[in-house]
């Protein structure tokens, strides 16, 4: 059986390089989504979010390999970020915070899969969060660039891509700070992290 390797099929959007910005435009695709609002680090919601965003994808990687004979491999976890006060959300107000976890998933899943999968993973966490959905996501164009260490250095790249790239080049922000963990923090030093910060854009 062959196992579909998606970070390859959508090497443009999985693996950018971390010394310039890269202008890209995403194409539509289906995400197991949850959403969620507190600091990352402490808020109970959050750990809770991720818990289902990836049961829930082992859940349909294992019934498409079983119904279907189409394998393939899990996606990284991301996230949209923002807040009602874009300035707490810039000045790290962690606890005004507001995300959607979320992980990419083929075309071919269906509603009928997800609904088995959530079944199942319900069957080791418990009640569902009335927002976890299958749902499409059109990013469209949008700014990206390789982040390599801990999340908390983030703040200068976002700030130039904010401050400098942008309005360099025409471009105003159209969407949510996205970012996408292609490291495990639990495994990972800090110090080599990598997160695809992404930027939905349009033209000003």
């Amino acid at each position: 059986m062959d196992k579909v390797d998606f970070k390859k099929q959508l090497k443009a959007f999985y693996a950018p390089k971390a010394k310039d910005f890269e202008i890209v435009t995403v194409p539509e695709m289906p995400f197991v989504m949850i959403d969620g609002a507190g600091d990352p680090n402490s808020a109970p919601a959050y750990g809770e979010a991720v818990q289902w965003a990836y049961s829930v994808s082992y859940g349909l990687k294992f019934i498409s390999r079983d119904a279907s004979g189409r394998d393939y491999g899990v996606m990284p976890l991301e996230g949209l970020w923002w807040a009602d006060d874009m300035m707490r959300f810039s000045a790290e107000r962690k606890d005004d915070w507001k995300w959607t976890m979320m992980i990419m998933q083929p075309d071919w899943i269906e509603g009928a899969q997800f609904d088995a999968a959530v079944a199942k993973a319900a069957g080791k966490l418990g009640a569902v969060p009335d927002s976890l959905r299958l749902e499409r996501y059109d990013e469209g164009l949008s700014v990206q660039i390789l982040h390599v260490g801990p999340y908390s250095a983030e703040a200068p790249t976002i700030a130039r891509l904010h401050q400098a790239f942008l309005p360099e080049n025409g471009l105003v922000e159209n969407g949510y700070h996205h970012e996408i963990y292609l490291g495990d923090p639990r495994r990972t030093a800090p110090e080599k992290l990598k997160t695809i910060l992404r930027q939905p854009v349009r033209r000003g």
